[in-house]
């Protein structure tokens, strides 16, 4: 049968008006997902963190988002929160000098890419400042800042009575460091980082014992890290040598949990971060989904909790007046130490500032790469956070130095 050309004109709109919607909204589909993925933050991988290139955005975004680079527990705060009062105290103008040039306030936020800087003096909130992207709910990546948080643990492990000497050996509460490199070696060595076991650092070098490190991060397996550092070589005798080492740091999680039996994040909020007042929950990386908590490094936090965890340090250690650390540990874990007749500028997984400008006498600080820093200054009751995403880990390549900095901010305060 032989259609009217009218009706066979009107069938062929009726399928090209189909065929237009069905593509208008494919079209749309497509272009709803591809803003999607474009409003998702960019980040870097890990290797790509250790080396340094990444692009600035991708930086920040990779800061703010640390839990996307590892496996993490999550820190539960509790209780009411700690709010921060307005300090009458004013910074004014600063300058100071370093590496031959002057500087200032704003030389010190812009050169050095500061994501954020909170300055507590007596308690109160002298200046809290929020770059890059960055706002008072951003949970940013600690990187070794977290050690120092570690060495606290350890202390507040030593008040329980859960480790019973600082002199113990390690292998005591790491039963797999046994018959290893370890086997010498004391929880106050391996604090110190003076444990004689042969260490790179070099966080850029793929072939460097950190690097090496990374890719069995990388393969998540449980247990692996443990043994990794168990084979390595003796450089000297415990206590005579002092090596910076992450891998180190990271045995003093497996000594944490080995002591308490409770993984490093529930230890930490049991212990501190629901009792201190904290704004929100942390996260901190993990071995591998259900594994051991990586102590030096991988705490994601926000400023405000960086700070409030600062206060409790500067106040000795002391939650409702109990003593959560045995009685002058800051002192001695701040300080620095003797090895074979030299003095080296570190404590217990803590940085104390080296002696030059008198304002930071007396003080210490946690310190992770790319700029972050937890300051106390216990003479001037000063607590002073920086969160940066400086271009490179290597502190070498900070373009305005820090230590001047914190004096000129102590002066100011004074």
């Amino acid at each position: 049968m032989n259609l009217p050309v009218q009706d066979i004109q009107r069938k062929s709109h009726t399928v090209f008006a189909g065929l237009l919607a069905g593509a208008v909204l494919a079209a749309l589909c497509a272009a709803s997902a591809q803003a999607q993925r474009a409003a998702e933050p960019q980040l870097a991988g890990a290797r790509q963190v250790f080396d340094g290139t990444m692009l600035p955005g991708v930086e920040v975004a990779t800061f703010s988002h640390s839990d996307a680079l590892f496996p993490v527990n999550v820190v539960p705060r509790g209780g009411p929160v700690r709010e921060f009062e307005k300090s009458p105290l004013t910074l004014g103008k600063i300058h100071f000098r370093t590496d031959g040039g002057e500087f200032d306030l704003y030389d010190y936020l812009a050169d050095n890419r500061v994501a954020g800087l909170l300055i507590l003096k007596d308690g109160k909130v002298v200046m809290e400042d929020h770059e890059l992207g960055t706002t008072p709910e951003t949970r940013w990546i600690s990187f070794s800042m977290a050690k120092s948080i570690s060495s606290t643990l350890v202390g507040a492990a030593l008040k329980q009575g859960l480790i019973a000497s600082i002199d113990d050996p390690v292998t005591k509460y790491v039963p797999g460091l046994k018959g290893g490199v370890y086997d010498a070696v004391s929880v106050r060595n391996l604090l110190q980082m003076a444990s004689g076991v042969k260490w790179d650092e070099t966080y850029t070098d793929p072939r460097s014992d950190r690097r090496k490190l990374l890719e069995v991060q990388l393969a998540g397996k449980p247990g692996t890290i443990v043994e990794y550092m168990k084979k390595l070589p003796r450089a000297g005798a415990p206590g005579t040598i002092w090596n910076y080492s992450t891998g180190e740091s990271f045995l003093v999680g497996a000594l944490i949990e080995g002591a308490t039996h409770k993984p490093l994040a529930t230890y930490l909020s049991e212990t501190l971060w629901s009792r201190l007042g904290m704004e929100q929950d942390a996260t901190w990386w993990l071995e591998s989904p259900g594994g051991m908590g990586l102590a030096g490094s991988g705490l994601g936090a926000t400023m405000r909790d960086y700070g409030r965890f600062g206060e409790f340090v500067l106040e000795g250690g002391k939650i409702d007046g109990q003593s959560i650390v045995p009685d002058g540990w800051f002192a001695e874990a701040g300080k620095a130490h003797v090895f074979s007749g030299k003095s080296v500028d570190y404590g217990y997984l803590w940085w104390p500032l080296p002696v030059g400008d008198p304002m930071n006498e007396g003080a210490f600080q946690a310190e992770g790469i790319f700029g972050q820093h937890l300051y106390i200054n216990p003479r001037e009751k000063l607590v002073i956070v920086v969160l940066s995403a400086r271009p490179k880990p290597n502190k070498a390549r900070s373009p305005v130095a820090d230590a001047p900095f914190f004096a000129a901010v102590a002066q100011a305060l004074h």
